[in-house]
């Protein structure tokens, strides 16, 4: 987002806070579903930019559709609360012959025949597949229907292919395909929205909300392109209680938003200038200014982050929302399991809650008797292997994941190690700092060091950089 995006969306933020909870429904809904087509950034493939946020809001009706605990699908009450969708989907397709008020995507959308043909065809397919599956085998296409599709979006190969086949569609030029084509507007945050909801269905938890307000939830406009990734119960919650605008909500929504503004626009922006990136990265030679440029990355990508987790914090305080913390100071801490719970806070507790629970409960409950260090070692490498891969299926952030996992690993096996050893002994005050900032300076830069696989391209510039840093 740029300021101008967060400037307008602040605005819309005051005028619905302020409006009664009966109004502000709707008017999220419908600023919600606005601004995943104005924020979608331009893609090369024609009127891409326009499908890849309508392709959104089908997919959460489809979520919403195979979980909602009621079920009465064919309802008129269910009809009702299509059109604001179907509506908004046409409205922004029209706006092709509003010169010259055209457009609210990046480039022109496609001839109104066409979506009106495409919506009613996807309609149409979504409901006979409703009909004749049961929900469980329907949860289970949903599954894969979003995990093939979040992996294609992160591998570039696959990448390329799709964007090579939707460019022949389109007529256009397959030479020039690439996977940076298909830029899909807050995709991962919404995959792991609606997986959230669909695992959660698969549990026995299903939803009550309506399709607005699970539309509002998944397409919640300030947590659509940075998160953080809340749970729909909660969030519905704060939705339906629709608290008005107080004083105090109005200064600290505004003191989050100023602190994210200053965070990305003013720091990350101009540490960005001198931090680490393949390009400097290869012409540095001097192992001082290498570490220069890594401690800058380092600080340039937390304010990036919490940045703009700042602003959707405080637009959701001014829109009766409270949005979950998504960082908490993780540069100060002196494990690395307590830096991972405080780092990307929503999308560690995802995986914990999805991933790394279920599968050390089943590894434990498994009929051979595995070593508890095993368990551990498999729970954490798979989790961290799968965040790293979140970021993009790539052998760099694959590395990443694995190199987290060795540290929370040997944080783990240590901490087994000395706390009952540490019980019995009473250490004096100043050896206790002593030991707590050697433990702060050891995570801080088990940290730093990481982020060279997360900041390079490919394996062979990482190691060139590791061997810059130490002079091999």
């Amino acid at each position: 987002m740029t300021l101008l995006h967060i400037l307008l969306l602040a605005a819309l933020s005051l005028l619905a806070g302020s409006m009664k909870p009966r109004w502000r429904g709707p008017v999220l809904l419908g600023g919600s579903l606005l601004a995943i087509y104005w924020l979608q950034p331009a893609t090369p493939i024609r009127n891409l930019d326009f499908w890849f946020p309508t392709a959104s809001i089908l997919l959460v009706a489809l979520v919403w559709a195979i979980t909602y605990e009621k079920r009465e699908l064919l309802s008129r009450q269910t009809f009702i609360q299509v059109i604001p969708l179907a509506g908004v989907i046409l409205v922004v397709g029209l706006t092709r012959y509003l010169e010259p008020l055209c457009c609210l995507t990046p480039t022109r959308p496609p001839a109104i025949t066409q979506v009106i043909v495409a919506v009613l065809i996807v309609a149409g397919m979504v409901t006979l597949v409703l009909i004749r599956f049961n929900q469980r085998n329907l949860t289970i296409l949903a599954l894969l229907l979003l995990l093939v599709t979040f992996i294609f979006l992160k591998t570039d190969s696959l990448g390329q292919a799709l964007s090579a086949g939707l460019r022949r569609i389109q007529g256009q030029d397959v030479t020039l395909a690439s996977a940076l084509d298909l830029r899909w507007l807050g995709f991962s945050y919404l995959a792991f929205r609606l997986l959230h909801v669909l695992r959660d269905f698969q549990l026995g938890k299903a939803h009550n909300a309506s399709l607005g307000e699970f539309t509002t939830y998944a397409l919640f406009f300030p947590a659509l392109t940075a998160g953080p990734i809340d749970r729909s119960q909660r969030f519905v919650g704060d939705l339906r209680e629709g608290s008005r605008l107080s004083p105090d909500s109005l200064l600290e929504g505004g003191r989050r938003i100023l602190l994210g503004v200053f965070k990305k626009f003013v720091l990350a922006d101009s540490l960005a200038i001198f931090a680490l990136n393949p390009q400097n990265a290869v012409q540095m030679r001097a192992g001082f200014w290498t570490w220069v440029l890594l401690y800058t990355y380092t600080l340039c990508i937390y304010f990036d982050f919490a940045g703009y987790t700042d602003i959707a914090l405080g637009l959701g305080r001014w829109l009766g929302i409270k949005l979950p913390e998504n960082f908490a100071s993780p540069y100060f801490k002196t494990n690395l399991t307590a830096f991972w719970n405080s780092w990307h806070i929503t999308l560690a507790q995802w995986f914990r809650a999805y991933f790394f629970n279920p599968v050390t409960r089943f590894l434990r409950s498994s009929s051979k008797q595995l070593p508890v260090w095993l368990i551990i070692l498999a729970g954490q490498a798979g989790t961290m292997l799968l965040i790293g891969l979140w970021h993009g299926v790539t052998w760099n952030f694959a590395a990443w994941g694995l190199w987290h996992a060795a540290g929370l690993f040997a944080h783990n096996r240590w901490s087994e190690w000395v706390r009952p050893r540490l019980a019995i002994l009473e250490m004096p005050s100043r050896l206790q700092r002593v030991v707590s900032l050697t433990s702060w300076l050891l995570t801080f830069h088990y940290v730093v060091l990481g982020w060279v696989w997360f900041a390079m391209p490919d394996l062979d510039l990482s190691i060139s950089v590791f061997h810059k840093l130490f002079r091999f």
